[in-house]
């Protein structure tokens, strides 16, 4: 079979890229054509993203694309981080520029709503763990410091789908990525509207919902021309890029409960893929969250703080003259004491530091613990800490789903970490599988290859990525000093034994 080139454009938090997407009937294989950066813009004590920026790196991309696989390309899909929005007023012209999700504005505006909306009745509806960064309460927060904006209000967009509409003109919501915003209802999979009018804001902005696969139009004219392609299909993949990344999951079990992911990066997102939500009392109390997936699955799973820790650790260290790869990091990490220092990921500190360090040395040394002082000791603590997190929220899975994990699967650009690999196998006391890294744009590529009818079903699409792709294995070990530490690790979180 002569290969079929797909385009997949994937945002995520820290870089952007533009990917082909190579595929001959049984093997899919990856050509990075551009690669950008990204970030949130500080603007006038707002943190915002740069969505112009953003499009002309795409744009840059596409013209790469035609000159190199422009007469083979058949479609093209974006997927991107999740919860954040644009506005957009009469003649489609954007209202302002979006806000990023780590933007402070949201601060407290979540416990006030649940005067109007309790927690119940909003889980009840949405399915969805409760986040200041949640779409909703962006939503609201703009609609009290900002009510003419929101007034003006003709369409509503989540990020991937502004994209979708500058390549070629469509207005409609992903339906992977609307799970992400609070403002859909789990259980009719359409927009919560009654729960929304509750909280004032308007709904009739709130456009069609579509779900993945689905062929939004052809490439605008002037795009195609511009970049020297074809007016080719734009497809929705899995727009959320947790949805598209586990749709890569390499798993031979799908179907069933018996493995668990973690989409490792900026945030870690673990869970299961299950038939239908879990809107229990439990699932409640436990904070978890419902997000769609492809062909009517759904994940179950928990947003853990990820690699962010790290990250904010390498730039303060830079910001002290210490300039270290993550390479560079890991290898001290291993060097380090093991169990020195434990922190809560998840913490509310953590979320959007100015000093990453000091607050977890502050955390640490509230809870009568050394603090880390060297870099590797930084590190480690977060990485233990994640892995032992890891294990928390599994346990609350298999809880949930009442039924046990066998095997844990990590995708995404984390799973290159080798030792949070191990330390996820030693904690959890389960055999992992590491990659593959490009999970996400292998995922958005099968999903527009599969509506192209090159794919049959979910389950082909994981066999074709076990095909195309190295993986690698890890066991546990150490398994007592790990129970050891998850005990600790309970300890100072405060959960009941």
């Amino acid at each position: 079979m002569v290969e079929q080139c797909y385009l997949a454009v994937d945002l995520g938090a820290e870089s952007g890229r533009v990917v082909a997407g190579l595929f001959d009937g049984t093997r899919l294989r990856l050509e990075e054509i551009h690669r950008f950066p990204n970030g949130a813009v500080p603007v006038a004590g707002t943190l915002r993203w740069d969505v112009l920026r953003l499009w002309s790196d795409i744009l840059t991309g596409l013209s790469k694309a035609g000159q190199s696989v422009g007469k083979d390309a058949r479609s093209i899909g974006v997927d991107t981080w999740g919860v954040d929005y644009v506005l957009f007023g009469r003649g489609s012209e954007m209202l302002g520029q979006p806000y990023h999700y780590r933007d402070p504005r949201t601060g407290g505006v979540m416990d006030r709503m649940f005067s109007r909306v309790s927690r119940k009745d909003i889980f009840a509806a949405t399915g969805l763990q409760f986040m200041p960064i949640n779409t909703l309460y962006q939503l609201i927060a703009m609609q009290q410091s900002n009510p003419q904006l929101v007034a003006q209000a003709e369409r509503f967009l989540m990020m991937p789908d502004v994209f979708h509409w500058l390549l070629c003109g469509s207005q409609v919501v992903e339906f992977t990525n609307a799970t992400t915003s609070q403002c859909l209802d789990a259980t009719t999979r359409t927009w919560a509207r009654d729960m929304l009018r509750k909280f004032e804001l308007p709904t009739a902005m709130f456009p069609e919902i579509v779900f993945p696969g689905t062929n939004l139009g052809k490439l605008r004219s002037d795009v195609a021309e511009r970049c020297q392609l074809r007016r080719i299909d734009v497809v929705a993949p899995a727009t959320h890029d947790t949805g598209s990344a586990v749709a890569s999951v390499p798993s031979e079990r799908t179907g069933t409960a018996e493995w668990a992911y973690v989409s490792s990066g900026t945030w870690s997102l673990m869970g299961l893929e299950l038939p239908q939500p879990v809107l229990t009392p439990r699932a409640l109390e436990l904070n978890v969250t419902n997000e769609g997936g492809i062909d009517g699955t759904w994940r179950l799973l928990k947003n853990i703080m990820g690699l962010w820790l790290v990250q904010e650790c390498r730039r303060a260290f830079e910001r002290r003259g210490k300039s270290l790869d993550y390479a560079e990091l890991t290898r001290l990490a291993a060097q380090a004491r093991p169990f020195r220092s434990l922190v809560d990921p998840d913490a509310p500190a953590f979320l959007a530091p100015a000093d990453m360090p000091a607050e977890i040395t502050s955390w640490c040394q509230s809870r009568n613990q050394p603090g880390p002082t060297a870099e590797g000791e930084f590190v480690r603590c977060a990485l233990e800490s994640l892995a032992l997190k890891y294990r928390l929220v599994l346990s609350w899975l298999e809880e949930l789903a009442g039924s046990k994990v066998q095997i844990i699967h990590i995708v995404g650009g984390g799973s290159q970490n080798e030792l949070l690999n191990q330390f996820t196998a030693d904690a959890c006391g389960l055999p992992v599988v590491a990659g593959p890294v490009e999970a996400t744009a292998l995922g958005n590529v099968l999903v527009q290859a599969r509506s192209a009818g090159g794919v049959a079903t979910l389950a082909d699409m994981r066999a074709i990525v076990r095909a195309s792709t190295t993986l690698k294995h890890y066991e546990p070990r150490e398994r007592q000093a790990w129970n050891d530490a998850y005990g600790r690790f309970r300890d100072l979180l405060a959960l009941p034994g």
